[in-house]
């Protein structure tokens, strides 16, 4: 058979090092799929939704580092990919999507299935380009390639059905993307930060997932200057274990210390962070900033000093120029603050008696304990979130991610599929939500199918939890929130996938362990708590009236009921 502009692709992909690519067959991706049956150097993992192919392919990203590729089929096939791309795209990982296209002689003609995916994809990519003959492949799929690479985000390639299959003698290139360059301040830029650290005297560290790599700098930056971390969610993974300076999180998820932390500094160094809720800033200390990408100077608060360089190598130029803080005042109060915060939220995840309640606090406390000291977690927005935030237990090899940027829902299961694929002898444990799970539960079958031992935690509490709780907390009564499950297990049990529902907290460790423990896809459906407060580090008075208004509207709309549970449910009664 002639060598086709598809089989260019997949030996540019293999010559980038790419051993996969999520998606779902069609037509217009047939070249495409075919040249990957022929070639046998790049593997195919069938997907049920294009979505689902997107997420997994950021996941894969994210733990490598290296280029993850997903494709979809013309119109709807690729239009499935965007939601999982915005994702890529906000959480900076390096993803190349290949975006089929209607024949090339139909484009503009309004023919069947026809959309302009150059246009549709530029919101959510750092490059997009419609290939437009064979020729034009090369240099255009090579760009994407060191683009999605260098900026770590989302490339578009359009290829139309037609243009795949035309032939081509031009060979795969040798050469397609840089090494990431080592990035550090100008010695006047760390002379400035340093004096200004200097001055500092109850000085905070808020570190992002811009630390990655730089745990040992940002330890010993924390150690010379007396300040305690707080982290983002992003920067739990890479800056919460083995860490003396560490107080946790602030943020609408974060711990009461995070925030005290943050607020009574008189200065805050941003270290790889764009953390983005403004009212969580302090109002009068002064701010200044670490991170490699130049828009995210400033972008959240008001700056005296901000630097572009790579955490890692410019705290180490730094350090040498600080003056080492003999007070330790500020951080023994903030450490001492964690310690009851972390107590108070520990006393939280302690398991109920038979007959009790489940409650996701404990259910995430056992996970974290039962897991492999390397597994993997991924974690549905919502609840879920909160509580492997709070609970799961990183330590340098356990990785974590969500959808912490785009806040989109049903990322977890997808994003334990390209985790799984990429890592096959890692433990990858899928913190889902209810309502998450089943709005990509197609793609569950995919885990039988292509014998991905991925282990699924589903907490059942039978709503739209975190939505339930964002309208209480602004005096709305709950509504169009409530869920009606199956017994996710017993579908699971269909399936061929083993399936444990437990309701009992008498019985959920043993659950939990059997889970982990099993050599194939597992799902633990965990019939759990509804009414599980979240509370955020600092309530408002604001906050606080709204939620009475709440109160006030429950009774008169005849949920009294509800209030009573809410009550039992938090203060363990």
């Amino acid at each position: 058979m002639a060598r086709t502009a598809a089989d260019l692709v997949i030996e540019t992909l293999n010559a980038a090092g790419v051993q996969r690519i999520y998606g779902v067959a069609g037509d217009s991706l047939n070249g495409l799929t075919d040249s990957i049956r022929r070639l046998k150097t790049v593997e195919w993992v069938h997907m049920r939704h294009e979505e689902a192919g997107a997420f997994a392919a950021g996941a894969e990203a994210h733990l490598t580092g290296n280029l993850a590729v997903c494709a979809g089929s013309c119109g709807p096939g690729n239009l499935h990919l965007i939601n999982g791309l915005f994702d890529c795209y906000r959480s900076r990982v390096p993803v190349l999507a290949i975006a089929a296209h209607i024949p090339s002689e139909e484009i503009g003609s309004l023919y069947f299935q026809a959309t302009h995916p150059e246009n549709l994809f530029a919101e959510c990519s750092h490059y997009v380009e419609l290939v437009s003959n064979p020729e034009h492949l090369p240099r255009i799929l090579e760009k994407a390639i060191r683009i999605a690479v260098a900026e770590r985000g989302v490339a578009v390639v359009v290829i139309p059905g037609d243009i795949a299959l035309k032939t081509t003698d031009v060979k795969a290139p040798t050469w397609l993307a840089p090494r990431p360059p080592v990035v550090r301040p100008g010695d006047s830029d760390l002379d400035a930060l340093a004096r200004l650290l200097n001055a500092g005297k109850k000085i905070t560290m808020m570190c992002g997932a811009g630390c990655a790599g730089a745990h040992a700098q940002v330890t010993e930056l924390a150690r010379t200057l007396g300040a305690p971390i707080v982290h983002s969610l992003r920067g739990k993974e890479h800056v919460e274990y083995d860490n003396p300076f560490d107080v946790g999180m602030t943020g609408l998820i974060g711990f009461a210390s995070g925030y005290a932390a943050m607020k009574e500094c008189d200065t805050l160094l941003l270290l790889g962070t764009d953390f983005p809720y403004r009212q969580f800033y302090p109002e009068k200390a002064r701010i200044a900033q670490v991170d490699l990408r130049a828009e995210s100077l400033g972008n959240r608060c008001r700056l005296e000093l901000g630097v572009v360089g790579d955490v890692g190598a410019t705290v180490a130029a730094l350090l040498p120029k600080l003056k080492p803080k003999p007070d330790a005042k500020f951080l023994g109060a903030a450490l001492a603050h964690y310690r009851k915060a972390r107590a108070d939220l520990d006393k939280l995840a302690e398991g109920g008696p038979g007959g009790g309640k489940i409650h996701p606090q404990y259910l995430s406390r056992l996970v974290s304990e039962l897991a492999d000291d390397d597994a993997i977690f991924t974690c549905d927005v919502g609840t879920a979130t909160v509580w492997a935030a709070r609970y799961i237990k990183m330590n340098g090899k356990r990785r974590l991610i969500g959808s912490f940027n785009h806040a989109s829902m049903a990322n977890a299961m997808p994003q334990a599929i390209g985790a799984q694929s990429a890592y096959r002898d890692r433990q990858v444990i899928s913190m889902s939500g209810d309502g998450g799970f089943a709005m990509m539960m197609g793609d569950f079958i995919s885990l039988s199918q292509l014998g991905l031992p991925v282990k699924v935690i589903v907490l059942n509490n039978g709503t739209l939890g975190f939505v339930e709780m964002e309208m209480k907390a602004s005096g709305f009564v709950d509504t169009a929130v409530g869920l009606e499950n199956p017994n996710f297990a017993a579908m699971a049990e269909a399936m061929g996938i083993k399936g444990i529902r437990v309701e009992d907290p008498r019985k959920l460790e043993d659950a939990v362990r059997q889970v982990l423990a099993h050599k194939g896809p597992a799902l633990l459906d965990v019939v759990s708590a509804r009414q599980e407060l979240a509370m955020p580090p600092k309530t408002s008075a604001t906050q606080a009236y709204h939620f009475g208004m709440f109160t006030l509207k429950a009774v008169m709309d005849g949920r009294a009921t509800q209030l009573i549970d809410l009550a039992r449910t938090n203060l363990r009664v």
